[in-house]
């Protein structure tokens, strides 16, 4: 057993020198306040995590969607990817978020996700009326009860609240916005998935401050 013990702890010291030298790289190519910032912060359950803040309505989410969709499959096993859908007081936006919250709400995200974009900013435009949301919901084969009974549940507006509670703690000023960990902000996104990927990595490996 002692023997065991011994092994391990020189296991993890190797480690930990392994890592010393990525990790102080990493601190030399970014920098707090350009490449990042601080913010109050948001509760997180799982860690690590990067969360992306958008709107379906936005087009450069719409435009950056395959971008993070790269970067989250680089992340994949690692780091965590996560959607904040954004309202931002207008009721087009607002509808977006429900539809956000629809597509969970039935497990559909990966299947419906793009087909939002598409219908918003290459087909029919925002929705702009409840039903309309809900024929498109329907449309992607969903039943009409359940969806009608999901959008008027107490459950619908809670999630809502949650992800303008979110957005306000991650203190948001545009879409789309990523955070890591609910503590870092970034700033600057890379010019590729890989470059993003790598800020996220550092980022995320950053001590939580206290």
């Amino acid at each position: 057993m002692k023997f065991f013990k011994q092994s391990l702890s020189r296991t993890f010291i190797v480690f930990a020198l392994l890592l010393a030298p990525l990790h102080s790289a990493w601190a030399a190519q970014y920098k707090e306040g350009v490449d990042y910032v601080k913010i109050a912060g948001i509760p997180e359950s799982h860690k690590p995590v990067v969360r992306e803040f958008f709107s379906y309505n936005c087009g450069f989410c719409y435009r950056q969607d395959p971008f993070f969709e790269q970067t989250a499959h680089l992340l994949e096993g690692d780091i965590q990817f996560e959607r904040t859908p954004v309202g931002a007081g207008r009721s087009s936006w607002i509808l977006s978020q429900e539809a956000y919250y629809l597509a969970q709400k039935f497990n559909v995200t990966k299947q419906v996700h793009g087909n939002i974009f598409t219908r918003i900013h290459e087909k029919e435009g925002a929705f702009t009326r409840s039903d309309q949301l809900k024929d498109f919901f329907v449309s992607q084969g969903l039943n009409e009860a359940e969806v009608e009974a999901a959008m008027n549940s107490t459950d619908a507006k809670l999630a809502l609240m949650n992800y303008d509670t979110q957005a306000q703690l991650a203190e948001i000023r545009g879409v789309p916005s990523l955070v890591v960990n609910g503590q870092y902000l970034i700033k600057e996104q890379g010019k590729t998935p890989e470059d993003l990927a790598e800020l996220v990595r550092y980022l995320s490996s950053l001590e939580q401050p206290k």
